[in-house]
């Protein structure tokens, strides 16, 4: 039998093929992001991309599944770098808000330009492709979202 994988795999359910290809998705853009050059951390990486907008460090853990301590621990390396400052917010004079550096957002801007040629040339979608992508992933997040978060992710 000299079938080829693609081949194999299509005569599998379509939903251990999504499961499949999320997995290799998710592990190639690991492996991508890996090579991406810049002193920060995933952890800080995904912070500046979570910041598209001054946002309250609750809400910031709560955009990034993980819990206050991490995002003060996490805000504290970005604003040492110069990246982000913290704001008064003023809604609610007692909250914070993290605000991005003109630094931070060059240095947002270049990794949302980076993320999405790593997830282009990973996935091989299309625009069009992947904004349909997009609209059902958002979907699968809002009903796990909903049905309760993933151990892993709250630790």
């Amino acid at each position: 039998m000299s079938d080829d994988i693609s081949t194999r795999l299509g005569r599998l359910s379509p939903e251990i093929q999504a499961i499949m290809g999320v997995y290799a998705l998710y592990w190639k853009l690991e492996e991508a992001f890996d090579c991406v050059e810049t002193d920060l951390s995933h952890l800080e990486c995904h912070m500046l991309i979570k910041l598209d907008q001054p946002k309250r460090m609750g809400v910031l853990a709560a955009d990034m599944l993980t819990v206050p301590s991490t995002i003060t621990a996490t805000a504290d390396g970005l604003e040492k770098a110069g990246l982000l400052t913290r704001d008064r917010d003023p809604q609610d004079r007692r909250a914070w808000l993290l605000v991005l550096t003109e630094q931070g957002q060059e240095m947002r801007n270049m990794l949302v330009s980076v993320a999405g040629d790593l997830f282009h040339r990973a996935s091989g979608l299309d625009a069009d492709e992947t904004a349909q992508f997009a609209r059902l992933a958002r979907k699968i997040r809002d009903n796990i979202l909903k049905t309760g978060i993933p151990e892993g992710l709250t630790k």
